[in-house]
């Protein structure tokens, strides 16, 4: 059980450490994000350039999604234009999951000690590289955690036969992912997750896909929860993430022996392979709907606008 609580306390770290990555990176670059959405959205590929720039810069697809929203319910922006942001937060946030299959250990504790510092100092952009610096060493820290429990975990009844029955049904996986992630507020702490359980060998790769795939869909109630009493074109952005979502993972669903075998090839470890398809899965998906943009906007607003 003190291995379950730790677990929990490492999942907090993560989420904490991503709060204040994202923070400081917001702090420094806010202005200008805002108004790159607001005004490199005219056309669908634009929007999904401007979404995949902005969800690097703050690593989060759900701070852009609320952002967009917040846009959207100011009149800033309109459902059209975002449909464009939506596909690019999902190639996004896969720079993400790349970044924290680095190993950085070693450094930790400069990167923490010095993130620190930086606090107390009195320029505000010093003080959000500390934000950064901190968060940095909190999602690693955590994801050394996640793999070092992952092995003791199994020797809790109800988590070894959870791990089983993930392992055996690639829809309870997908489900699992939908669900974690729903709870946590976050695809990449779910994923961070899985790549602790994957590198001790805790799980196979191909479960890991199929949770990866599940977060997606997770992910976006985030934005459904923004969009609640934010007009309606707010809420039809909303549904249209969670729309595409849907219809990526059921697409690629059948095809996840092969995206297991393509990972394989890929990368030798487990944690980057899973990196290496999750890019392959957003981008691939984006990219199908993105020519069809202007249309599927029509069908969700014929669909939810009554």
């Amino acid at each position: 059980m003190t291995q379950l609580i730790l677990f929990i306390v490492f999942i907090g770290l993560f989420i904490y450490g991503m709060t204040l990555l994202r923070l400081g990176l917001f702090n420094l670059s806010a202005d200008a994000l805002k108004i790159w959405l607001t005004k490199l959205t005219d056309s669908p590929w634009k929007g999904l350039l401007a979404g995949i720039v902005i969800t690097c810069i703050l690593q989060s697809s759900s701070a852009v999604m609320v952002i967009t929203i917040g846009l959207i319910s100011t009149r800033l922006l309109s459902f059209p234009q975002s449909i464009g942001i939506i596909l690019g937060t999902n190639i996004g946030t896969t720079l993400t999951t790349e970044l924290i299959t680095f190993d950085i250990e070693p450094f930790l504790a400069p990167i923490a000690i010095i993130g620190a510092a930086f606090l107390f100092l009195g320029k505000k952009n010093l003080r959000s590289i500390g934000l950064i610096l901190l968060g940095i060493a909190s999602v690693f820290a955590a994801m050394g955690g996640f793999e070092y429990l992952a092995g003791p975990l199994r020797t809790i009844e109800f988590i070894d036969e959870l791990l089983i029955s993930l392992d055996s049904s690639h829809i309870y996986s997908i489900f699992a992912g939908t669900f974690i992630t729903a709870i946590i507020q976050s695809s990449t702490a779910t994923t961070g997750i899985i790549m602790g359980f994957l590198t001790n060998g805790a799980i196979e790769l191909d479960t890991g896909i199929a949770i990866m795939l599940g977060s997606n869909i997770g992910t976006c109630v985030t934005a459904f929860l923004a969009s609640i009493g934010a007009g309606k074109e707010a809420r039809l952005s909303a549904y249209a993430h969670i729309w595409l979502n849907i219809i990526g993972v059921v697409a690629f669903y059948p095809f996840i022996g092969i995206l297991t075998n393509i990972g394989i090839h890929l990368a030798n470890n487990p944690d980057l392979q899973l990196a290496h398809i999750g890019v392959l899965f957003n981008v691939i998906s984006s990219l199908i709907v993105l020519p069809f943009a202007a249309p599927f906007g029509r069908l969700i607003i014929r669909i939810h606008d009554r």
